[in-house]
């Protein structure tokens, strides 16, 4: 099979993603082989190849918002068939054992593996996962739409979670990316006004279209205090901007697997007033379940731009520069 190949961790300008060829995997027991048709392009892709986390299986395959259909059961699999569609997320596995998987916490086992990262991924025409880790992928979306509801959409619902964020309550966004393009038309449907912070314009263009209700700069104080922020931006001096901007009893939840630090916190002016300021940690299955629900229902609509499976080093550039508005997809056979 094709597939974008890692051997060693370098920037994107230097295009560090091979294409080559490699044997195509056979599922183990209790796993499932799926056929791969898309594959988002996702942030933490980036924060993987360039090293920005640490480095673990090499050579890998990046990638996890995968769409694809069952093509071959592992011994042991009865939940699924060849044929059905599904998705490929970030947490790939846990122990299942634990004190967090037993107690509705799995995305803090720390043994857990991650698609992409600890096992590979779907830059390629085929991948592997445990079929319980399989997300069912609603008919209304096309591949392409589902691809970035995989980790872009789970996460920003997860950090809608973590920020108390209540029906009608003023949210908001820090960054305009994948997530906050999802994100947002959650919080619509919520009632809620959202404000969106981001200094590049054609994002901003596609927050106003989406429903903002105010849009300005990462560092601009809102109009109004907000009830909850949600950073997705990679960018730790962004933190006190939005503790600043929110109102007493708020919460600011931090979307990203990465960031850059935090500079110090003044007690009185960023945390008093009971203040909160939480991180978000990868997602449970049930949290992709409940995402693929709430979506289908409102329904979401997500804006991609797709590239094809060799051009993987270009979009991840794309990425990096912010010039994709939305979300970018591979496309695989």
């Amino acid at each position: 099979m094709k597939a974008m190949i890692l051997d060693h961790d370098g920037d994107v300008s230097t295009a560090p993603l091979q294409l080559r060829d490699v044997p195509v995997p056979e599922p183990g027991p209790g796993h499932v082989r799926v056929k791969v048709h898309v594959c988002g392009v996702c942030r933490t892709d980036l924060h993987v190849v360039e090293a920005e986390l640490p480095a673990a299986t090499r050579p890998i395959i990046p990638g996890h918002q995968t769409v694809g259909i069952v093509d071959r059961l592992g011994t042991g699999v009865t939940t699924l068939n060849p044929g059905d569609r599904v998705g490929i997320a970030w947490l790939q596995d846990t122990c299942r054992t634990c004190e967090f998987c037993n107690t509705g916490r799995e995305n803090l086992c720390e043994h857990g593996t991650f698609s992409g990262y600890h096992v590979h991924g779907g830059f390629a025409e085929y991948a592997l996962v445990p079929a319980c880790f399989a997300y069912p992928i609603p008919s209304i979306f096309s591949d392409a739409e589902a691809s970035p509801l995989l980790c872009a959409g789970i996460i920003g619902y997860r950090a809608l979670r973590r920020s108390g964020l209540k029906p009608g309550q003023r949210l908001g966004l820090y960054g305009f990316g994948a997530s906050a393009h999802i994100t947002i038309q959650i919080a619509r449907h919520w009632g809620c006004p959202v404000y969106v912070f981001s200094h590049r314009e054609a994002h901003q263009r596609l927050a106003e279209r989406l429903g903002a209700t105010w849009v300005g700069h990462s560092t601009e104080a809102p109009p109004e205090k907000l009830h909850a922020s949600i950073v997705f931006a990679p960018v730790g001096h962004l933190v006190p901007h939005a503790l600043q901007a929110l109102e007493r009893g708020g919460t600011v939840a931090m979307a990203g697997i990465y960031s850059s630090d935090v500079p110090p916190l003044v007690y009185d002016r960023d945390l008093f007033h009971e203040r909160s300021l939480q991180s978000v940690t990868a997602n449970t299955r049930q949290d992709g379940l409940d995402l693929f629900r709430i979506a289908a229902e409102i329904p979401i609509r997500t804006h991609t731009q797709a590239f094809r499976l060799e051009d993987a080093n270009q979009a991840l550039q794309a990425l990096k520069a912010g010039t994709i508005n939305g979300a970018g997809v591979l496309t695989i056979g």
